[in-house]
């Protein structure tokens, strides 16, 4: 019996990749006869497992959508992996703390003693640098109403908070999207004919529309692409001791991939934009202005243009007179 139940967890484990396999290719990976694995196929299905079998070419078993939530089985890699995540999402959703940490201790109640030994080595405390300005951490029902309407593909009604006051609008939601720890809906707006990358923080949803939409193709066939080169994605400058701004000679979308956190960049041109950005001190925006690269003009307020002076003096200073190449 134990060596039944041992060859079942494994079967479960296997089946867990979504690959869909044929009996004797399970039979191959276990070690057993095609008979035991349809035996202990049989054995799952009766513990509330959905293994469907899949006929024609390319068919097998597979693990398919089960009408409740059964037993879990996790290799060593993934226990650990999701131990991790455990630990990390509190900072990005919130409602979600409780709920993690009792998930967390369910995990490492139910892990070998050698896979809990490594889970624990990736215990980690969570701490935020000066670069990162992640958003308030997002309510998860929030998450769930916009993430529900994405997978029905559902049209949501959304107010939505930008630089003025909040808008009402009627969006199709297509992909969710965390980067530099904010999250981002890609949405397109069919009133205003435009796709949007938008802070969910930002974002207050409506009741469901229960309207379908078709989906489209994203522009770069990407979100995370469009997220990072959309320049008008919601985010705000940060309040640093000393903040400016600066027209840079490169367009929005590749100023809005590069620009630190906590900045904002605002399309002039289709080769310029104005970026806002702060630091801890004159020269030291100065310098993040010129990590770009390229040329840099109308800089406000007069102590950025005086810091600007002021590292043109050093950097002469420190390069000395010029000297023969022999």
């Amino acid at each position: 019996m134990a060596a039944t139940s041992a060859r079942a967890l494994k079967l479960l484990s296997i089946f867990g990749i979504g690959a869909t396999l044929t009996a004797e290719e399970l039979a191959a990976r276990l070690g057993a006869s095609v008979r035991t694995v349809r035996r202990d196929i049989d054995t799952l299905r009766d513990l509330g497992y959905e293994i469907e079998a899949v006929r024609g070419a390319g068919g097998g078993y597979r693990l398919g959508r089960a009408t409740r939530l059964p037993p879990v089985v996790f290799d060593e890699d993934q226990a650990v992996a999701t131990a991790v995540a455990l630990q990390t999402v509190p900072a990005v959703l919130s409602g979600i703390r409780e709920n993690a940490a009792r998930a967390l201790a369910t995990l490492h109640q139910a892990m070998p003693a050698r896979s809990r030994l490594h889970a624990k080595a990736f215990t980690v405390s969570s701490a935020r640098n000066y670069w990162e300005f992640p958003a308030p951490p997002i309510d998860a029902e929030i998450v769930r109403a916009v993430g529900s309407a994405i997978n029905r593909r559902h049209l949501v009604r959304v107010d939505y908070t930008g630089d003025g006051e909040p808008v009402t609008l009627t969006l199709e939601p297509h992909d969710l999207v965390v980067w530099a720890a904010r999250w981002y809906l890609v949405a397109f707006d069919p009133d205003a004919d435009r796709w949007r990358a938008m802070r969910v923080d930002r974002i207050t949803p409506h009741m469901p529309t229960h309207t379908p939409f078709d989906r489209r193709d994203i522009p770069h066939g990407d979100p995370v692409a469009f997220v990072m080169t959309a320049h008008d994605r919601g985010d705000a400058a940060a309040e640093w001791e000393c903040r400016g701004s600066a027209i840079v000679a490169l367009p929005a979308s590749t100023v809005a991939r590069f620009a630190p956190g906590g900045s904002t960049v605002e399309y002039d041109t289709e080769t310029t934009c104005r970026l806002t950005l702060g630091a801890w001190s004159w020269p030291g925006l100065a310098g993040l202005l010129l990590t770009f690269d390229a040329d840099i003009t109308d800089l406000e307020p007069a102590e950025l243009r005086q810091a600007l002076h002021s590292l043109r003096t050093r950097i002469t200073k420190g390069l000395g007179p010029d000297r023969p190449h022999r």
